[in-house]
């Protein structure tokens, strides 16, 4: 196999589980929007893991909200586990919102119910918390 051949092969391997990876330009990053509500379901799995938040609308309506987070081993890395959000789970989560303005985001940071802080720059456990 000749140099430029090998070269090229390396390459590709390398460029395409990038390409695969999808965009994350449907989100705005220039916005965030702190959501109040109740987990529907925590959904660990590959490639990104996923909350259903039911949120509480102005008028009174609940909308589901879909939020991607990082990877299981991402997130696993700082702390999360499968049941880190658990369904009846009162949640305050900061999100990117869809540019679209459907009901969904990016999930940058979370308060769970024992005041315990995820996310974002990992911001330290809140006083009620710690022990």
């Amino acid at each position: 196999m000749t140099k430029k051949l090998l070269l090229s092969v390396l390459l590709a391997g390398i460029a395409f589980p990038v390409l695969a990876h999808h965009s994350f330009s449907m989100f705005d990053d220039k916005k965030e929007v702190v959501l109040k509500g109740e987990v529907k379901e925590f959904q660990w799995s590959n490639p990104h893991t996923w909350i259903q938040l039911n949120v509480t609308d102005a008028s009174g309506k609940v909308v589901e909200w879909s939020i991607e987070g990082g990877s299981p081993n991402l997130v696993g890395r700082q702390g999360w586990k499968r049941n880190t959000f658990k369904p009846g789970d009162k949640v305050e989560i900061t999100v990117h919102p869809m540019r679209d303005g459907q009901p969904g985001g990016s999930f940058m940071r979370a308060v769970l119910p024992d005041g315990r802080r995820l996310g974002g720059d990992q911001i330290p456990a809140a006083p009620a918390a710690a022990k």
